[in-house]
Order: structure tokens, then C-alpha cells, then sequence
């Protein structure tokens, strides 16, 4: 649910419009004293880069009132107002077949006032209507209404679907079954119609008495026809076409031509076409079963993630004195944020938390797509949905329901499913003529034939092929089965596409901008050198540094005690000493008694303020560190002399150089944009293999830096980081890719989320992206090609009905079939 259009305070009421025709400052200016001078309006602001206007008024005004004095002030300004959408509505839409219905449900939902934008995907058979207000049962009806005139059925999606969801997937496993079995019984009354025409080929001239296979074809064109009748019956209604029209009218067609030459010629049984009716329908029919399996398997990802939900928790309750804690097992919907949560080995985490007590290893392979099982200890986050391994684990309950990852990752592949490519308005702009057309061409095929001087019999056969080849139903899927796919498989490998859009940028990108901290680099200090000064053992060294750094928070200090215990590992013999009477001297470093030693950590000022000498070999070694961007410190006695040099720096990521080399491999440049200062960032672009650097960048620069990027390369940007400093950028850039791993403001601005904090899926969402983008290329040629010429061949009379129904089931199945290949995608490790 978007934001309010009108949110009601308790003294204020707050309006946003989209403002249009704006060209320069003085036309926001215009429009913004337009506002203010409204009644009741105590604040306006006009904003011409988002073309959008926030009024605030005082709480007496009525929100309806408001918006509608708004609109008329911006009008009477010459500009024009459009509110912004409040709420978005999801309605599972019934009885659509093919791209026409779609286009023509859409048509009726957009037409319901109050409505300001609609999307009806035929893949899913949903549509998503977004409201100029907020979402009241009024509405709802009228929208219901609105579809229900066009000759379809829409029924309201609650927003939490889990416990609708089997009960949904079982209605559709039903009907499969029962749409199988019809299939079935109407290709058996159809084989006997069939047989005579091959035993004519092989030489045997036998056929069915005519009023058997009127019998049969009867039951087939009425009975297991009926749907495509009461389909078409609906379209003519509400004025419109859809493929539906067409199978009802050619496959009676040749019913019709077929009963009237066995009345008017008996015993001719020459002029007989029931098998090729017959045949049409069980082939359509079958074509239908086929794309709708296929259809269920593209939304597999989603239902992938849905099985992910537990239905129940054990959470932990303490007895009446605090002690005596007990476990008991509740309905997930009971469990509140702060709840201690027990899961067992074995089990699947039921909520977003941190664990409190107990180690093990989590598979979280289905939410971030990483293979491999990650440890877990106390402070750890842990995500519902991923399953616990080996050990029992507490966790503190930080997110339930709707507000857990799992779920924003489900809410976010359902949106980018349910969004429509910007390609696909060429789709509608076809769609929306395609049936009327294929009727002129079949009554111009029709009286060609007669004009040319064939019988009537050979011009309605050709008539009836061009109705039946027609499809517009692989044009309908050929984009929202391409992006299902795609989306689906890159959420199971880690990759979230906000929307179709951002998919179909991506796969153009020619540029990415990468920001260095936390996205190619682990964004954590690490001890990256420690030299010991001559004639003391390392070990030694770095045992007396973590001494005096062992009680500090401070970053750099955790680095030096990591660094001293993965050593202390190694070597045993070294032991860690006790510190005493640690103080933090401000601006210079810490110190602490050692072992009956004052020892120091600090900076190169401090030594100067001591008037201790650095040795040439220490002194000559910072150099050299500093000079690749590291940060140098020294471990001292203050009364007696240097005793080690520690340097620290951001370490690169493990799969950062792959990252950069497989992005060089799809020809997309890399460059770097950071804030860290140029040293730094050129050890690290020097490391990575990447050419230009962009270093001391302040955030609003990095905006600047990546609009210059695109002005230069004159193609599409990318930009990848993780902070709230990156998001600027990511908003200024064509397309963001965001590190989950990062702030959520970073999260919102980009149109790309990878859900581990690794660099090298980037190349991998361009890459799903370009084979998504080739999918739609692939479909949307064969939807086309298929209509294009089949139907002049039907027209000149070179297809007959059979084989015209065959295509026109194989077109619709072939192009979900090539989406679905799609789903054998998987991210490069």
C-alpha cells in the first residue's frame, strides 16, 4: 500500500499531486501561489524535478473537498493535477483467454472514477488497480461491477494471502483435473471423425454413417465447446472480440456448412467437415490445459517462497517468578515482536530475529540464494523461512508477519510479476485491434473466394482457418511469462527486481558505478599489517597489542584482538596478557599496564608529542601502507621506544575481482565512486582491476558524478552500493542495485536488491536481466510471426481448420515453454 493521498493528522491534513506541463522554476512557482490561495491550505511546495506538489491544510477540511479544490486551483493555473495513488487493490480476474480480454478488463477498471492506473496481467490472471482514494467497500464493488459488465469475474485479494493460498492452489489443481478429463472425452469423440480421412490416405474409403458423426460432433461442438459459446457470448455483449469469438464463430462455421450439406445433399458425404470443428475445439482445448500448466509452473518461485511460511512457533514463556520457563507451541499469528522464539535442529525459523543463545548453521539458501549453510551465535540476525541445522537456538523476535524479509521478498516478486514491461504497450496497442481486424480479414477471405469462384463450401473452410489460426493469446503472454520466469528464478538465487521496468533497463546497462565501502569491500576495519620492531617476536608483539586493546568497542581495537586470536589459534604458545588500568588518551590513542609495562597504541602525532624515533625500516614500511590507503598506527612503550607497526584497512571481498571481471566479459565498464580518500581508493581499483576512480565524493557529488557518467558513456548507468550515502546515487543512476546487507534507505531507492552482500551478483541480475529481455524478444517474435503468416496462409487457402486449431494451440504453449527455460538460470558462484 502506497502513502495516503490525504493523510489526516490531528490538526492537518496532507494532499500529494502529480503536477503536468510544468517547463521551468516560475511555472512551480506559479502553480505552488496557485495552491497556497486555496481555503483552508496552510502550506504548499511544488517540486519541478518530481513534477509532484505537497499541500498541507488544516484538519477542518474535508479530505474530498481538498483534493477536488487542488485540482481546480492547479487547472485554473494552465497546468494540470493528477492525485497520487493511495492504495493498490489486487483482484483475481476469471474467464480471461487471450490478450484482447485482458486489454479489455483493463479498459473497464480504468474507466471506474477514483481509479488512477491499472495493470491486468493474462499470466496471472490478476489485475492491480491503484485508487485516487482510499479503497472503501463502495469502490470495491464498483471495480467488481466494472469487470463483471465487461463479461469476466473479479474477486478481491485480501493482502495477506497465506491462508487463501491453498485453498487456491487446490481450486486450481481441480480444475486442471477437469479440464484434463474433458480433453480427454472430447478427443475420443473426435478420433472416430478423424480416422476415415487417414484410412482415405492409406487407401481405404470408408467413413461414418452422417448422422454418426453429426452425433459426435454435436457433443463435441456444444457440450465440450459450451465454454468458448458463453465466452464469446459475454465479448459480443460488452461490445468487443476476443479469441473466444473467433473459435465460436469459425468451428460453427464449419458445423453449419456441414449440417446444411447433409440436409440439402443426402448421402453426399464428400461436403462433411464435422472432424475439422470437432478437431479445432479438442486442439484449442488442449492448447488451454497445456498453457495453463504452464502457466502454473512460472509462478512457482512465489509459491517456492509461500511454502517457506510456518504455520506455528514455539516460543519460550517464563513461569510466574521469572524462573520455571516453558515452551509452548502457538499459532504463528499469536507470536509478538520481542517474543522469545525456540527453534530445534532441524526446524524452520519461523520469524525474523536475533539469536540469544546457541550456535548453528542456516540454510538460507531459498531467501539469499547462497549454497552453503552460515554459522549462527548469539547477535547473529536470522531470517523466517530459513531452516536450522544442527544446533537448538534462542532468538529475540524482531519481525513477524508482513514485516519479515520473507515477505517483503514475496511482496516485491509479486509487484515486479504483476508490473507491465514498457514493451508490452506495443503488445496492448495491437491487442486492443487484433480480434477486429482478424473478422474484416475473415469476411474479406470469405467473399474473396466467392468473387474468385469457389464454392461456398471451400470460401467458409478458408474464412473459418483464418478465424481459428488467429491467436492473440501468445501475444498476451508472450511479456508477463518471460518476466514471471525471470523474476521467480533471480529471487531463488538471491536477485529482487522491484519491477518489470528495472528488469528491462537492466539489460542494457553499459556502465557500473560501484561504491567501495560495504559493497566491494567487507566495510569492517582488518588488521591488514603488523611489523614487529626488530629484535621482538611478532607473537609477542601482537599479544601486548590486544592486551591494551581488549576492553574497547572501538573498531579498530576488535580488529587488532580478531587479528590476535586468529593468530593465538595458530600458535597456542602465545598468551594473552592481562591489562590494567587502560585510559583512552583523546586524539592520540590508549593506553594500559601490561605485565607491569606501560603500553601505548597510537597515532604518528603522538610519537612526534614523545619524541620517540620511528626505525628506518618501520618508517620507510608506513610509507609505503599509507601511500596504498591504509591507516597506521604504533604500539609503543612512552618511556622507552616503538615496539610495532599495525596498519588497518577495509579488506576487498573475496568475489569483488570476479565480480569486476565478469561484468569486463559482458562489456560493461566498471568505475569507482567513493568517499574514502584517493589512496585508498586506488589500492583497491588497482586491486580489482578497475580503471577510472572517483574518489572524496561527498553523497550529493556522487549523484553528480553518476548523471556525468551518463552524459559520457551516452548509455544506460548503473550504481551499486549499500549506504544512505549511496542512495542518491542509486536514485540519480538508470538503474540501482542495492546490497541488502546495507540500510533500508538504499534498499528503497534502487530497482534492484541483491540479497547478499556480494558483489558478484550484480554481473548475474544484468545477466538474468539480458536473458529475460531475450525471452520477451524470442516470444514476442513467434507470437507475431505465427499470426503473420498464418494467417495469409489460411486466407490463400493453403491451411485447412486442423492444422490452423494445431498452430494456434502450439503458439500459445510454445511461448510459456521458452519462458519457463529461463527457470534453469543460475547465478554464477
Amino acid at each position: 500500500m502506497n502513502e495516503p493521498l490525504v493523510a489526516e493528522r490531528t490538526d492537518t491534513a496532507v494532499a500529494e499531486l502529480e503536477i503536468h506541463g510544468m517547463t521551468c522554476a516560475s511555472c512551480a512557482m506559479r502553480v505552488e501561489k496557485a495552491l497556497a490561495k486555496v481555503p483552508g491550505v496552510t502550506r504548499a511546495s511544488v517540486n519541478l524535478a518530481t513534477e509532484k506538489a505537497t499541500v498541507e491544510a488544516s484538519g477542518g477540511v474535508a479530505p474530498a473537498a481538498l483534493v477536488a479544490a487542488l485540482l481546480a486551483a492547479v487547472e485554473k493555473a494552465g497546468y494540470e493535477a493528477v492525485p497520487v495513488a493511495t492504495e493498490a487493490a489486487t483482484f483475481a480476474i476469471g474467464g480471461m483467454t487471450c490478450a484482447s480480454c485482458a486489454n479489455r478488463v483493463e479498459k473497464a477498471l480504468a474507466r471506474v472514477p477514483g481509479v488512477a492506473g491499472v495493470s491486468v496481467n493474462l499470466a496471472t490472471e490478476q489485475a492491480t488497480v491503484n485508487t485516487r482514494s482510499p479503497l472503501t467497500g463502495e469502490l470495491q464493488d464498483l471495480l467488481v461491477a466494472a469487470v463483471k459488465k465487461a463479461g469476466y469475474e473479479a474477486t478481491p485479494l485480501a493482502a495477506d494471502q497465506d491462508t487463501a493460498a491453498p485453498a487456491k492452489r487446490a481450486t486450481a489443481g481441480d480444475e486442471a483435473r477437469r479440464e484434463w478429463r474433458a480433453v480427454l472425452v472430447s478427443a475420443v469423440l473426435t478420433v472416430p471423425l478423424v480416422l476415415p480421412m487417414f484410412g482415405h490416405w492409406l487407401g481405404f474409403d470408408w467413413m461414418l454413417p452422417a448422422a454418426a458423426q453429426l452425433a459426435l460432433a454435436s457433443v463435441v461442438q456444444f457440450v465440450f465447446g459450451a465454454r468458448f459459446y458463453r465466452a464469446a457470448w459475454k465479448a459480443v455483449r460488452a461490445g468487443a472480440g476476443n479469441m473466444d469469438l473467433l473459435v465460436a464463430l469459425g468451428t460453427s462455421a464449419a458445423y453449419g456448412v456441414s449440417v446444411y450439406s447433409m440436409l440439402a445433399h443426402p448421402g453426399d458425404m464428400a461436403h462433411l467437415y464435422f472432424e475439422a470443428a470437432a478437431v479445432v475445439i479438442t486442439l484449442v482445448r488442449f492448447g488451454k490445459w497445456l498453457e495453463a500448466r504452464a502457466k502454473r509452473q512460472t509462478t512457482d518461485a512465489i509459491r517456492a517462497l509461500n511454502a517457506l511460511r510456518p504455520d506455528r512457533a514455539r516460543i519460550r514463556v517464563d513461569g510466574a517468578n521469572g524462573a520455571n520457563a516453558e515452551e509452548r507451541e502457538v499459532p504463528l499469528a499469536q507470536v509478538r515482536v520481542g517474543a522469545v522464539v525456540v527453534v530445534r535442529p532441524g526446524e524452520r525459523v519461523p520469524v525474523d530475529g536475533v539469536v540469544l543463545e546457541g550456535r548453528s548453521h542456516i540454510d538460507e539458501s531459498l531467501i539469499t540464494g547462497e549454497s552453503l549453510p552460515v554459522p549462527k551465535a548469539p547477535d547473529d540476525p536470522v531470517t523466517a523461512g530459513s531452516i536450522n541445522g544442527e544446533g537448538a537456538i534462542l532468538l529475540r523476535t524482531t519481525a513477524i508477519g508482513a514485516e519479515t524479509t520473507l515477505a517483503r521478498i514475496i511482496r516485491l516478486v509479486e509487484s515486479a510479476q504483476a508490473e507491465k514491461a514498457p514493451i508490452q504497450r506495443l503488445v496492448d496497442r495491437v491487442s486492443a485491434v487484433f480480434v477486429p481486424a482478424i473478422l474484416v480479414i475473415a469476411a474479406l477471405t470469405l467473399g474473396g473466394w466467392l468473387i474468385a469462384g469457389a464454392s461456398a463450401e471451400t470460401a467458409i473452410l478458408n474464412a473459418v482457418a483464418v478465424l481459428v489460426i488467429a491467436c492473440p493469446c501468445a501475444l498476451g503472454l508472450a511479456t508477463p511469462a518471460a518476466i514471471m520466469a525471470g523474476t521467480g528464478v533471480a529471487a531463488r538465487q538471491g536477485v529482487l527486481i522491484k519491477d518489470a521496468e528495472a528488469l528491462e533497463t537492466a539489460h542494457s546497462v553499459s556502465v557500473v558505478a560501484f561504491d567501495k565501502t560495504g559493497t566491494l569491500t567487507l566495510g569492517q576495519p582488518s588488521l591488514t599489517a603488523f611489523d614487529a620492531a626488530e629484535g621482538l617476536e611478532r607473537g609477542e608483539a601482537l599479544a601486548l597489542a590486544a592486551a591494551v586493546q581488549r576492553q574497547s568497542d572501538h573498531p579498530l581495537a576488535k580488529a587488532v584482538v580478531q587479528a590476535y586470536e586468529a593468530h593465538a589459534n595458530a600458535q597456542a604458545r602465545d598468551v594473552l596478557a592481562g591489562a590494567a588500568h587502560a585510559r583512552a588518551v583523546p586524539g592520540r590513542g590508549v593506553e594500559a599496564e601490561v605485565t607491569g609495562r606501560r603500553i601505548a597504541i597510537g597515532s604518528g602525532r603522538w610519537l612526534d608529542e614523545l619524541a620517540l624515533a620511528v626505525p628506518p625500516a618501520l618508517a620507510a614500511r608506513a610509507r609505503t601502507l599509507e601511500a596504498a590507503g591504509n591507516t597506521v598506527s604504533w604500539l609503543f612503550e612512552p618511556h622507552g621506544g616503538v615496539l610495532a607497526l599495525l596498519a588497518f584497512g577495509d579488506t576487498v571481498k573475496p568475489t569483488a575481482r570476479e565480480a569486476i571481471a565478469s561484468l569486463e566479459a559482458m562489456g560493461i565498464r566498471s568505475v569507482l565512486v567513493t568517499g574514502d580518500n584517493a589512496g585508498s581508493a586506488a589500492a583497491v581499483a588497482a586491486q580489482l582491476g578497475i580503471g577510472e576512480v572517483h574518489a572524496q565524493v561527498l553523497p550529493d557529488d556522487k549523484a553528480r558524478t553518476i548523471r556525468d557518467l551518463k552524459i559520457q558513456s551516452g548509455g544506460i548507468v548503473a550504481m551499486a552500493g549499500d549506504g544512505i550515502n549511496d542512495a542518491p546515487a542509486l536514485a540519480a543512476a538508470d538503474i540501482g542495485i542495492a546490497m541488502a546487507t546495507g540500510t533500508d534507505v538504499a534498499m528503497h531507492a534502487a530497482g534492484i536488491t541483491l540479497m547478499r552482500g556480494d558483489p558478484a551478483l550484480v554481473a548475474a541480475a544484468i545477466d538474468i536481466s539480458r536473458r529475460t529481455w531475450r525471452k520477451i524478444q524470442q516470444n514476442l517474435f513467434w507470437a507475431f510471426f505465427y499470426n503473420l503468416i498464418g494467417i495469409p496462409l489460411a486466407a490463400f487457402g493453403l491451411l485447412n481448420p486442423m492444422l490452423a486449431g494445431a498452430a494456434m494451440a502450439f503458439s500459445s504453449v510454445s511461448v510459456v515453454t521458452n519462458a519457463l527455460l529461463l527457470r534453469t538460470w543460475r547465478a554464477r558462484r
